[in-house]
């Protein structure tokens, strides 16, 4: 079953489950694993591309926007509607829904900032993890 992992920003963060994102993406990468991160809306995901991008000076952060990479070649993708299937083995959640097929990664990191109809978002996502079965574990950050 798929180890889920819920992400919100402490009240006081300065930051924004962008930056989250892209610090996360850096940890998994260090691991070697390979990131589908879902972010549907068009706009946010060229941030999430620019941020990825500009993260740290010192780092590369292998990725792209599906469509626009190849997938196969690619170990960090991000993605507006959940596709490719690939051999990814880490989903990062940036949607305010369920993922679709979440059950084909073996790990699901699920995002919230401080924006409250976020949250919101959050916290139905976070019962529909648990009517589903699985047991979220929930990690309080701050950036």
């Amino acid at each position: 079953m798929t180890r889920v992992d819920f992400y919100s920003l402490e009240p006081d963060s300065r930051g924004d489950r962008f930056i989250l994102a892209c610090r996360l993406v850096e940890r998994i990468r260090a691991q070697e694993l390979r990131v589908l991160i879902l972010c549907p809306d068009r706009e946010e995901a060229r941030h999430l591309d620019r941020l990825l991008w500009t993260l740290r000076q010192e780092s590369f952060l292998p990725h792209g926007l599906v469509g626009s990479v190849d997938a196969a070649l690619t170990p960090i993708l991000i993605s507006l509607d959940g596709s490719p299937a690939s051999e990814c083995q880490v989903l990062l959640n940036l949607s305010r829904e369920l993922p679709p097929g979440l059950e084909r990664f073996e790990r699901l990191c699920d995002l919230v900032d401080n924006d409250p109809a976020l949250r919101q978002a959050g916290r139905a996502r976070f019962r529909a993890y648990r009517e589903r079965g699985y047991a979220p574990n929930h990690h309080q950050i701050r950036l």
